[in-house]
């Protein structure tokens, strides 16, 4: 009988394991001249890194039996395509689904699993050892969602005919955030006092000026390059996150407001550099490696807190929240989905239109009193008030 494996180990796929601060594989007898003749083949310190080492060794799994083997192409054909953040955060996820589902056939599959899976990892966790909370019903959500992507690949690459549980599984949505960011709010944030004439509130006081004009996210904002988007007619973007389905631009075009908020974002900078927003060394924030801004993030928090022990706003916000204040405060629907470069409107209206709507009452009475018809209804009438 097979040793089990180890706590860090499960999950990872067949003959991986993580040591030594880093992910290696093992090389079956006989393949050793495929990985540079190693029996331990390092494929990188992060999980990432090592999908997309291991992605480059290996061919097309032909033999796909077990879900288990249709997530190991999974994670090496298709992974790899998405974003460095998508690839973290699906390659966290495919371990999930692997423990679970990985040694089962690709069918029959019973669509209840499904709704088994989902109630047992809904229960959130903490380690013992490590402090850290897992689980709950997003996650649970997020796992089934690469589940079911894989099996769509499977009926693309021809193992089976027919998705199994699509259209089977009616999972409960998700309620989209409410929380409307009030002018006052806004004013409080703006008018907070800088510690230092060049730090960070004043970088992130003209970037939610920018923001709350443009409704740009914040991928796209801490992108934002002198010499590829400040432009003549205005500033020039590409949504990050849908550039690859959706190569359409967007141009904001030129206002007072506008060019004044560049023109302090400018200011703000502690070095020159071709991005509008850059860190000491005149770096942009996001590392495009990992796909985050993780510097950026801790400013963010570290302003928050500052607004809520020094300013009268009292329920914390988020960067979203101020995308969804845009969308909200635009004219017009249209207005508003042109604004967050949308492609239809359909996540515009569920998502970022969180104002209350005023409606007009139905009117009920008729414009002009009726005239009764005869005047014994008037005496009556005056009687009755007599």
């Amino acid at each position: 009988m097979p040793k089990p494996r180890s706590r860090e180990n499960q999950g990872l796929p067949l003959r991986w394991r993580h040591t030594h601060g880093a992910y290696y594989y093992n090389v079956p007898p006989g393949l050793e001249h495929l990985w540079d003749n190693k029996k331990l083949f390092r494929l990188g310190s992060k999980l990432h890194e090592a999908y997309q080492a291991w992605a480059k060794r290996l061919g097309e799994q032909a033999n796909v039996r077990t879900i288990g083997d249709l997530l190991d192409r999974y994670a090496l054909e298709v992974i790899p395509t998405k974003s460095p953040a998508s690839q973290a955060s699906n390659q966290n996820q495919l371990k999930k689904i692997r423990e679970v589902f990985g040694s089962m056939p690709l069918l029959p599959f019973r669509p209840q699993l499904i709704y088994q899976y989902i109630d047992a990892r809904s229960k959130k966790k903490k380690d013992p050892e490590t402090g850290k909370v897992t689980g709950g019903k997003i996650a649970a959500h997020r796992e089934i969602e690469v589940l079911s992507h894989a099996y769509t690949k499977a009926v693309e690459w021809g193992y089976i005919d027919k998705h199994p549980f699509k259209g089977e599984v009616r999972l409960q949505g998700e309620q989209p955030r409410q929380r409307y960011v009030e002018d006052w709010e806004v004013e409080e944030i703006l008018s907070l006092k800088p510690k230092r004439s060049a730090g960070s509130v004043r970088m992130i006081q003209a970037y939610v000026r920018l923001k709350l004009l443009t409704g740009m996210a914040q991928g796209d904002l801490l992108r934002l390059r002198l010499d590829e988007n400040i432009k003549e007619d205005g500033i020039h973007n590409q949504r990050h996150k849908t550039k690859k389905a959706m190569e359409k631009w967007t141009i904001y075009a030129w206002s007072g407001e506008l060019r004044e908020a560049v023109k302090q974002s400018l200011e703000t900078r502690p070095k020159d550099s071709p991005y509008l927003f850059c860190n000491r060394e005149g770096r942009g924030y996001v590392n495009e490696d990992q796909g985050r801004a993780s510097g950026w993030k801790s400013m963010w928090q570290r302003f928050m807190d500052r607004v809520l022990e020094e300013t009268k706003v009292t329920e914390p916000f988020t960067e979203h929240d101020l995308r969804a204040k845009v969308g909200s405060d635009a004219s017009s629907l249209e207005h508003a989905r042109s604004l967050l470069a949308h492609a239809d409107t359909k996540t515009t209206q569920r998502v970022y239109r969180r104002k209350a709507e005023v409606v007009e009452p139905i009117r009920r009475r008729p414009a002009k009193a009726e005239v009764p018809p005869t005047k014994a209804i008037d005496a009556d009438l005056d009687r009755r008030v007599a």
